[in-house]
């Protein structure tokens, strides 16, 4: 005798049953939160990338050259992008090419057609005296011990186009502009403006 199937019959454990009723929904939900993490990460690691490679940088300072404001071992954030917008400003700090393999950090002095001077603790710009609110202490204190805080003087140059003159803070103790000469912008990678690390050092540059 045959066997009757009927809707309400159960399958046998060896049966195959063919159904065209839509998948659960805890099963789709399943399946359209991997997606949607996929796509975040996906999203998260392209951003990175263009953030890391195009927009900021990371930097670590190495030597004497920008005490007492910067210290060796410090990280940096770089912004890259600031003078693709708009051009370097006097008392910013850059990150420059300073050969093929090498960086530097300093601080912008002296703008495109103007004239430096450098004498002793004193710039000039333009044949005026230059204020320098971040080096205010260290100079008093030198002069208090009876020497200049800078001995490596420049005579008056005028500034070519297209280019800026840069210095490190502990100015007798920096291979900068006065040695190399002026940093074409082409050559500036960027502003720095975040010391993230060490956590005690973190600050806003500018």
């Amino acid at each position: 005798m045959s066997e009757k199937l009927s809707e309400h019959s159960q399958p046998k454990e060896n049966d195959i049953v063919l159904s065209d009723a839509p998948p659960s929904t805890a099963a789709v939900k399943a399946k359209n939160e991997v997606w949607e993490w996929t796509k975040a990460l996906l999203i998260a690691f392209v951003l990175a990338f263009l953030i890391r490679y195009f927009l900021f940088g990371s930097y670590i300072v190495d030597g004497p050259s920008m005490k007492p404001n910067f210290h060796t071992g410090e990280r940096l954030i770089v912004n890259k992008i600031l003078y693709d917008i708009r051009t370097p400003k006097r008392g910013e700090v850059v990150v420059f090419h300073a050969t093929q393999d090498k960086d530097f950090i300093k601080r912008v002095v002296a703008l495109p057609g103007e004239t430096v001077k450098v004498q002793g603790d004193e710039v000039y710009i333009n044949g005026q005296l230059l204020d320098e609110p971040y080096l205010k202490e260290v100079v008093e204190q030198a002069k208090q011990s009876g020497k200049p805080y800078n001995d490596l003087n420049f005579p008056e140059t005028k500034v070519p186009e297209g280019s800026v003159f840069v210095m490190g803070d502990n100015r007798s103790d920096s291979t900068d502009s006065r040695m190399i000469g002026p940093v074409a912008f082409d050559k500036v990678v960027g502003r720095a403006d975040i010391v993230f690390w060490p956590i005690v050092d973190m600050q806003w540059i500018h």
